[in-house]
């Protein structure tokens, strides 16, 4: 008797309306992730109706659309309308692509996606960055506005803060997958998506969609319209990569971050140089394991519902050459960039107009990143001068215009994950360090 009326207690306490508002709620102090029980409860629940319902793709994907707008929601609150206007926004842009009897008009909706993409994410990363810098310049005191949340405020009743811009859980991904999509349908590599559902299932995916990998429009979107498939084998394969991640993230990153580094970097004088040092290589450490970490649980969960994503880190720390270890980190952005960047500049074959954009987009950032009217003199001086003795030497032209364009790819790379002159220095170091390879090889 005194079983039954502990469960009755309990069941009351679960489902009453207070803890169920609570479970429906946003709440910034207790987002839903990867490391909280309350994340895999939520799992639990999914799987459980998925069971009944993975057969059936349209039902599926449906299903897995809304579970992952609630999981955004429950991330980063009213910033799901964000993720909502760039789903939108690109399905109809798609279809223009496609339809366009011309060149001309393809390439006009395609720069209208990549634009609408770029401020998107612009507005949320860097606004404060460069309203700070505009400030500084003129001496003027403008303070941004987050207008999206004015918006929602008007469309939902909501009660967000509009003096404050927040930079929305993993905007960086899904911007870039969005724009992956129109790209693809301009270079005629997939179709447009004809359900606006699938199409926001492939962007707000719920297991990448906070911390990566970022997911290729051609290579997930044809895994909507097939069969649920999953083997014992795939099935353990899968909990490793959970179990993987889960051990990197709680006991590795989370460790040394509490018991080392966090403690060092905050008062770094009263440890020892060689405590120090071990701090650096425990963020190193701790870097890798906390990001490779979600990825490989993300990578985990999808298995189990019937999703390949790409392999983002490849034991980068066990590589035999830095040209290797940049191959092995963050497989999913190198490879971004690598496709969507270096090459539409030309690669290694010559420069393009995309190459004179994207140089002048590099040297409005650094202008803005140092405030210094002589930073941007100094760049452009510099541009001026390889242009020159290219012009003097067509030999070594192709040589000079091939690493314009890979600087361009790093520095581009450093500035995606921060506005600050360490994601410069950071970028600009791999180019560094590719510049070195070619020479080293050639001789």
């Amino acid at each position: 008797m005194n079983f039954w009326i502990t469960i009755d207690k309990l069941v009351n306490q679960l489902f009453n309306a207070e803890t169920i508002k609570l479970a429906l709620d946003y709440n910034s102090e207790t987002p839903l992730i990867f490391t909280q029980l309350y994340f895999w409860i939520f799992f639990a629940i999914v799987l459980t109706i998925y069971s009944f319902i993975y057969k059936k793709n349209k039902l599926r994907n449906a299903f897995l659309f809304l579970v992952s707008i609630f999981f955004y929601y429950k991330t980063s609150g009213f910033f799901f309308s964000i993720l909502l206007f760039s789903t939108f926004s690109d399905y109809l842009i798609g279809f223009a692509i496609e339809k366009g009897n011309t060149i001309t008009k393809k390439k006009c909706w395609l720069g209208l996606s990549i634009f609408i993409n770029l401020f998107v994410l612009f507005y949320f990363k860097y606004a404060y960055f460069f309203a700070d810098s505009f400030n500084q310049l003129i001496g003027a005191e403008w303070h941004p506005i987050n207008h999206f949340a004015e918006i929602s405020n008007q469309l939902f009743g909501a009660s967000f803060r509009v003096d404050q811009i927040l930079l929305p859980v993993g905007i960086s991904f899904f911007t870039f997958q969005t724009m992956s999509y129109s790209i693809d349908i301009y270079r005629k590599e997939i179709k447009p998506v004809r359900s606006i559902i699938d199409f926001g299932f492939y962007v707000s995916f719920f297991p990448q969609l906070v911390a990566g990998p970022i997911v290729r429009a051609a290579k997930f979107i044809p895994q909507l319209y097939e069969p649920y498939s999953l083997t014992k084998k795939q099935f353990g394969i899968a909990l490793f990569w959970i179990m993987n991640g889960l051990l990197k993230k709680v006991i590795l990153a989370d460790y040394i971050a509490l018991n080392l580094v966090d403690r060092v970097f905050e008062n770094p004088g009263m440890y020892t140089g060689v405590e120090n040092l071990m701090a650096l290589y425990g963020y190193s450490l701790q870097v890798y394991a906390d990001f490779s970490g979600y990825t490989d649980i993300a990578i985990g969960i999808a298995m189990l519902l019937g999703f390949r994503l790409p392999k983002n880190f490849d034991s980068p720390y066990k590589a035999d050459s830095c040209g290797n270890f940049w191959k092995r980190w963050h497989i999913s952005l190198s490879s971004w960039l690598k496709d969507y960047l270096y090459i539409p500049m030309g690669g290694n074959r010559g420069g393009s107009i995309f190459t004179f954009v994207s140089l002048a987009f590099v040297a409005l950032f650094l202008f803005f990143i140092s405030g210094s009217f002589y930073v941007l003199i100094y760049f452009l001086l510099g541009l001026f001068i390889a242009l020159i003795i290219g012009l003097i030497f067509p030999k070594i032209k192709g040589w000079y215009i091939t690493n314009i364009n890979i600087m361009i790819t790093m520095l581009l790379g450093g500035l995606w994950h921060g506005a600050s002159w360490n994601f410069v220095f950071w970028g600009g170091s791999k180019w560094v360090r590719n510049c070195c390879l070619q020479i080293m090889e050639e001789n």
